[in-house]
Formats: structure tokens, C-alpha cells, sequence
């Protein structure tokens, strides 16, 4: 009985030895958007599961620019190197990344997306971007209502606003753009007389935010859809002597944004949760390679929304991108 006790132990100990060798073992890569608050953010909560799970985590090296011209040579080499295990990344495109990432997955190497999306991001379906795992995101259509709604409400459910979009081919802002275009139809006196495309350049969002509100001179709004267009748009307001007058409603928390709101240069700001992000892609790509397990083909964050009311509370802190 007693060898039997034993061997029981032994088998259990190798057991464990063989499956923490194994987690030890895995590479997991992540390729950003592009080098921001937002993604910096992410990759501090990959880090952080990574390091808990025992998992190496591979992080390519930042664009300098949004799109793939810039994405792409870098993820090919980082996937080159011939020893990862899954990679997570946030696609610059809608399509032009699905010919790249396919080749990725053909080689045997799983892929989740994270913060954007291939195709319409339906992976349940047949299609030629199906084959991601995942998609770890936000719900940004219903954060562009989100923004609608509260816009509306600080002017009192009527008056003009413009949004400063920045690529209409990526499927995060231009969901967020949807949602807004679908908040505002809930408020018959609101009306959106402006849409411009800054290409993740922020001194771009500052020109065609100058030029809206000349061209406008009664706008009472304008929402940004992310950290270059948000920045641009309140920097634009601000250097017009509007600040208090538009109401201006920006997306992703950066320092430089939060500090704007406390200043009351700005009015709310929708904050992602990119940490939570880059974590939940390290533990489902973790729990798919370990355990087998099945990941769902969406995994939505939620998100938190600051006002001049709240954006002193302790509790709100953690929101902040770091």
C-alpha cells in the first residue's frame, strides 16, 4: 500500500513538473497598433498575466504610424523568429491585415485580435477572416452611444456637433462612429453637421477641427474617437478660446487628457480598459494551449466614463492609461 502511495505521489509530482515546463515554455507574442498610452497600457497587463502564468511574453516593436505599411514588416519579423506559440495583435486594417494573419495562422500559429478587428469581426461565421480565436475588445458601438447620449445631455438635447474620426477602414472608430451617428437619431434637435479623418495625426485633427468650427461658428460640440483626434480636437477648441462654450467629449484616458479634464479644457472622457485587454489574451490564449479550452469569439471589456464630477475620485484612478 505504502509503494503504491508512493508511486502515486511520484507520478503526480512529475505530473506537475511536466505541465509548469511546459507553461515555462510558452512564447506568446503581442504586435501593437501603434505606439500610444492605450497600447503601452495593454502591454503592462499582458506583462503583468504573463509573468503569473509563467508565460514569455514577445512584444514587437511599436509603429511609429497607424496602418499596415508600418505594422506589417514588423509583425513578420516578429513571427520569423520561429518560436511563438500564439499571437495577439491589434490589426491596422479591416482587410488588409487578413491575407498577413491567415499566413500567420496557416503556419501553426494561433492568432487573437485585440482592440480591432478582421472583416465585421463575426468569427463565428464562414468567411476569410474566421480564423482569429478571439476578439478582446471593446463594444465601441455601444461606446459611441454611450458619448451621443452624454453629449446630449450637457447640451440639453440639442445643438450642433462634429466628430474627428481618424481611419475609415479600422473597425474600432468606426464603430465608434456608428454608435455615435445612432446615439444622436435618439435626440431629434441634435445634429451632426461634420465627420473629418485625421490618419492618427494629431496636428491634422487640430487643422480640421479649426476649420470646422469656422466653418461653424454655432457648433456646440465635438467628439474625438481617439487618443490623436481627442487630443487634437480639445488642443483646436482650447487655441480658439471656446473651452467651456463646446463641450468637448474625447475617448481613452491618457494623462494628457485627464489633466485637460480637470483644467475644464474638456468634458468627459471614455476610458477603454486596455490592461484588462492584454491581460485576458495572455489567460484564454493560456487556458486554449494548456487546457484545451474553447475561447469565446468575443470577449468585451466594459468601459468607464469620466466627468469634470468624478475625475478626482480615488476610485476612478485605476482607469487612468498609464
Amino acid at each position: 500500500m505504502k509503494k503504491i502511495v508512493i508511486t502515486i505521489l511520484l507520478i503526480c509530482l512529475v505530473l506537475s513538473f511536466v505541465s509548469m515546463t511546459c507553461a515555462a515554455a510558452l512564447k506568446f507574442a503581442f504586435m501593437p497598433g501603434i505606439a500610444d498610452p492605450f497600447y503601452f497600457t495593454m502591454e503592462k497587463g499582458a506583462k503583468a498575466k504573463a509573468a503569473e502564468l509563467g508565460v514569455e511574453l514577445i512584444v514587437g516593436e511599436y509603429p511609429k504610424a497607424w496602418g499596415p505599411e508600418y505594422q506589417v514588416p514588423i509583425l513578420k519579423a516578429l513571427v520569423a523568429r520561429g518560436d511563438i506559440d500564439l499571437l495577439f495583435t491589434a490589426p491596422t486594417s479591416t482587410e488588409a491585415l487578413i491575407p498577413v494573419l491567415k499566413e500567420i495562422y496557416d503556419s501553426g500559429i494561433p492568432v487573437i485580435t485585440v482592440d480591432t478587428y478582421l472583416g465585421d469581426g463575426d468569427y463565428s461565421k464562414p468567411s476569410n477572416y474566421n480564423f482569429p480565436l478571439s476578439y478582446i475588445g471593446t463594444d465601441n458601438f455601444l461606446g459611441g452611444q454611450v458619448v451621443a447620449g452624454q453629449l446630449a445631455l450637457l447640451l440639453g438635447g440639442k445643438g450642433k456637433v462634429f466628430l474627428e474620426n481618424t481611419n475609415p477602414d479600422v473597425s474600432s472608430v468606426m464603430d465608434r462612429e456608428l454608435g455615435f451617428r445612432a446615439g444622436l437619431k435618439i435626440f431629434p434637435d441634435m445634429e451632426l453637421v461634420g465627420v473629418e479623418y485625421c490618419l492618427d495625426v494629431q496636428e491634422t485633427a487640430v487643422a480640421q477641427v479649426s476649420a470646422a468650427l469656422q466653418k461653424n461658428p454655432d457648433l456646440d460640440g465635438v467628439f474625438g474617437v481617439n487618443v490623436f483626434s481627442a487630443q487634437g480636437a480639445y488642443q483646436a477648441v482650447v487655441s480658439a478660446g471656446l473651452e467651456g462654450g463646446v463641450k468637448i467629449a474625447t475617448w481613452d484616458a491618457t494623462e494628457t487628457l485627464i489633466e485637460a479634464l480637470k483644467r475644464k479644457e474638456l468634458d468627459l472622457i471614455l476610458a477603454q480598459m486596455p490592461g484588462e485587454m492584454g491581460s485576458l489574451c495572455v489567460e484564454w490564449g493560456f487556458k486554449y494551449l494548456t487546457e484545451g479550452a474553447e475561447i469565446p469569439r468575443k470577449v468585451i471589456p466594459g468601459f468607464f466614463v469620466f466627468t469634470q464630477e468624478n475625475v478626482n475620485d480615488p476610485d476612478s484612478q485605476k482607469y487612468i492609461y498609464k
